[in-house]
């Protein structure tokens, strides 16, 4: 059951909406931002990891500048999110480190997560961050973009950083209790949807509607990023942030808010996320050893490389050859073509003091792999 798969999940992505964040627009909630950091912590001691995507940094700005009406100027959104953010981020570190947790900044844009060499070098930094028991708090660069601002929205964010870093669950917190027949605030006749599946085309008619003048979603947006989150194979809740408890409750698999269930299974949606998005830029030729080692699903090696084929940069796609030409495996490398062929042939722990640097001991992670 779909309740049982949250309940297991190791990996978890929350969000949290400006409304939330900020009490709506009162300025930031510190009672609120408190609790989710005591929740998020003893997640944190079941074993849980945990990314948290928060809105709030436009709408803390606004507080902090005096402003009760929502910019529509870019430059001032821009100058309103950069006064905002420095607020947000203080007191989330505060938050955390009154329960022992180390946190990190991280600002996205959706071309961060487009771009193959920079979604490569974003979820190597998220990943290493969880495996040192940090608490990532992401956000959107609203200080040096502007369609994202005009057009984006965090849960868009919450389900593309739930697949960059292979998210079992997607947690969408909102001011409401989740997804209703119609909106509860004009149908009193409209009941909660305790579950459903992520892509039911009739549940984008059921959320249709507006943001508030502090944030830019909606119950629309929520049920887009659940659809997106299916395609990397995870579930999403949305639900309350206000509800008592809620992130260990639904962490112990009980149904609170909506459940928008995903029917793909992680790991396939991860080969076919990779499958649709490869447009080749160079070869490898591997010795008979790495085509062994690759076809038991291990990652590869800079030892296993004969050759290295065409111009490409970290994070290309690249086609795996064995020694006589046939095309066994492709994937995003983790050195450009340069650097690869200096590694090549060489062990993983001389790749420092070859390069100077490393970016991973492998030269393609099997993650990252798709066998022919």
């Amino acid at each position: 059951m779909a309740t049982t798969r949250i309940a297991d999940a190791k990996r978890l992505v929350i969000k949290v909406g400006s409304a939330l964040v900020t009490n709506n627009g009162e300025g930031l909630d510190l009672s609120a931002i408190n609790e989710w950091a005591r929740q998020i912590a003893q997640l944190r001691q079941n074993g849980r990891e945990v990314v948290l995507v928060s809105s709030g940094a436009i709408a803390c700005g606004m507080q902090r500048l005096g402003w009760s009406k929502r910019p529509n100027a870019v430059h001032e959104l821009q100058a309103c999110a950069a006064v905002g953010q420095m607020g947000l981020v203080q007191v989330y570190e505060s938050a955390f480190a009154s329960h022992g947790l180390h946190t990190a900044q991280v600002l996205l844009t959706h071309d961060d997560l487009a771009d193959r060499k920079r979604y490569l070098n974003a979820r190597s930094t998220l990943t290493t961050l969880l495996e040192l028991g940090v608490v990532p708090i992401i956000n959107e660069n609203d200080t040096v973009i502007t369609d994202e601002i005009k057009f984006g929205d965090n849960d868009t964010l919450g389900a593309l950083v739930a697949n960059l870093v292979d998210a079992d669950c997607l947690i969408i917190l909102t001011d409401q209790q989740g997804l209703f027949t119609a909106d509860p605030r004009k149908d009193v006749s409209a009941t909660l949807i305790s579950e459903a599946r992520a892509g039911d085309p009739a549940l984008e008619a059921m959320a249709g509607g507006a943001g508030t003048q502090y944030g830019r979603g909606g119950m629309i947006t929520k049920v887009i990023a659940a659809k997106r989150a299916a395609s990397s194979g995870a579930h999403t809740v949305i639900a309350s942030g206000r509800e008592k408890d809620v992130m260990p409750r639904l962490a112990n698999g009980e149904s609170v808010g909506t459940l928008l269930v995903s029917e793909t299974q992680p790991l396939n949606a991860r080969k076919q996320w990779l499958a649709d998005h490869l447009q080749l830029n160079g070869k490898l030729v591997l010795d008979a050893g790495a085509v062994k080692a690759l076809s038991e699903g291990k990652s590869l090696l800079p030892i296993g490389v004969i050759e290295v084929q065409g111009e490409f940069e970290r994070g290309a796609a690249v086609a795996c050859l064995s020694p006589d030409g046939i095309e066994i495996a492709r994937g995003l490398i983790n050195y450009g073509s340069s650097d690869s062929r200096r590694i090549a042939r060489r062990a993983s722990q001389d790749i420092e003091e070859i390069l100077g640097y490393i970016d991973e001991s492998e030269i393609i992670h099997r993650d990252n792999l798709i066998l022919c």
